[in-house]
């Protein structure tokens, strides 16, 4: 049985998960602005982009901007009328990520709040219910966004979630640091509520996704 390594990823990105020049020029614009090396990986970000389009989701919802990467290809699954809200704390990243969504075309499907989530989600509730919520934040803070989430996610709607394997710290028995067991508990609620029906794509570090059942 194979198991997914680098050649699979390659196969990955050469056939479902290319990235274009616009892609590529919002990757060097991150690294050469100096932002966190954080950003999804091409197939995760097509995966992204394919649950959204599947999904038929309109209003979609980001926790975590970062430069814009990720909200790039969620932006592109969308229909022409649909519209990503996208939440990011470092007013500088924002700014960063504002030029990339020009760049990509996409500044009018997109509006950058520039906040702590934690303050902003409560007013965002009453622009809801969301059809997609994807969560790439601080990882201890999973749980708190997960509970937000699905108070605030319409039947049928889509939740995701960014690293949920922790770089693998998840299956270590030895590591107990709050984002470990806050990773933890956020795939747990996942796999074990029955509102939902979740799994993980393990492509990357792992993206966790649940379905709110109808």
């Amino acid at each position: 049985m194979p198991t997914y390594d680098d050649a699979l990823e390659a196969y990955l990105r050469e056939h479902f998960a290319i990235e274009d020049d616009v892609l590529k020029t919002i990757r060097e614009n991150i690294a050469a602005r100096g932002l966190p090396q954080m950003t999804i990986k091409p197939e995760e970000g097509r995966f992204l982009e394919f649950i959204v389009a599947a999904s038929g989701v309109r209003l979609a919802l980001e926790i975590g901007t970062l430069g814009g990467y990720s909200g790039t290809w969620i932006a592109r699954g969308l229909p022409d009328d649909g519209r990503l809200i996208t939440i990011e704390v470092n007013p500088e990243h924002a700014s960063v990520a504002e030029n990339n969504f020009r760049l990509a075309g996409l500044a009018e499907s997109v509006d950058i709040r520039v906040g702590d989530a934690h303050q902003m989600l409560p007013e965002l509730s009453t622009e809801g219910p969301f059809d997609f919520v994807f969560i790439d934040a601080e990882k201890k803070d999973y749980p708190a966004y997960l509970d937000w989430a699905l108070e605030n996610l319409k039947p049928g709607g889509v939740i995701a979630g960014h690293n949920a394997f922790g770089h693998g710290d998840v299956v270590d028995a030895a590591d107990t640091r709050e984002r470990t067991e806050a990773l933890r508990a956020f795939n747990r609620r996942l796999a074990e509520d029955p509102r939902m029906v979740s799994l993980i794509f393990p492509a990357g570090d792992g993206m966790a996704v649940a379905v709110r059942r109808k």
